[in-house]
């Protein structure tokens, strides 16, 4: 089983809005699930106005659970575990980058947030786990700012870059209000080839081939 960790210390970067529609886009395709140990349960909600679809979400909401967590999800056939994590929360932080195969860290290209960031690089250098950061939330059409941003994240934070890039959609509003993704909402729009081309990139990144799949099996934990 590989497990990826979405961490950012910082409140609104779109760490839920990113682990549900990877966590969606890895449903379809293998047996996945999505562990939220965030206390406003967001991705919990996001699951529940689902109605019982895939992916099957989890709560976790002490630090010293988590492993127990990702080790019964193994056991029950799980192949990918996606771990939402809360902001301003070292301990639950810290835990899921030492458990995780692969960091994500949402970012969107605004000053607070790459002030903001510096914390998160520290957090997941000390894991010593592949870390990436993912842009997100900005200006659909603006390249040289996400050039000038990735510049200055692995300049001064040291922290590499996704190449997929979810810049701010609708879509992701008003999919994730309605328990869907935007893939769902629109399967030919631009935020569901984002999302799909950033669930190849990190399938790539785990060594993990795409192939279609069933429901997870991880009820239960």
């Amino acid at each position: 089983m590989r497990t990826i960790a979405i961490i950012s210390q910082k409140g609104g970067a779109g760490k839920t809005t990113l682990a549900v529609h990877l966590a969606a886009a890895a449903a379809g395709d293998r047996v996945a699930l999505l562990i939220d140990t965030d206390p406003q349960a967001t991705a919990s909600r996001w699951s529940e106005w689902r109605g019982g679809k895939d992916p099957e979400v989890i709560d976790c909401g002490a630090p010293s659970l988590l492993a127990t967590k990702l080790s019964r999800a193994r056991e029950l056939g799980a192949e990918l575990a996606i771990i939402d994590t809360p902001p301003h929360a070292d301990a639950m932080a810290r835990q899921a980058a030492k458990l995780a195969d692969l960091i994500l860290v949402p970012c969107r290209p605004k000053a607070f947030d790459l002030a903001a960031i510096e914390a998160t690089a520290e957090l997941v250098k000390t894991s010593q786990t592949p870390a990436f950061v993912v842009l997100m939330a900005g200006p659909p059409n603006a390249p040289l700012i996400y050039r000038e941003v990735a510049e200055i994240i692995r300049g001064t934070f040291g922290l590499a870059i996704a190449p997929a890039v979810l810049p701010e959609r609708a879509a992701f509003h008003h999919s994730t209000a309605k328990g869907e993704t935007a893939g769902q909402l629109d399967p030919q729009g631009k935020a569901a080839k984002e999302i799909a081309a950033l669930w190849r990139w990190t399938c790539e990144q785990l060594d993990m081939p795409t192939r279609a799949h069933g429901r997870t099996p991880a009820a239960g934990l």
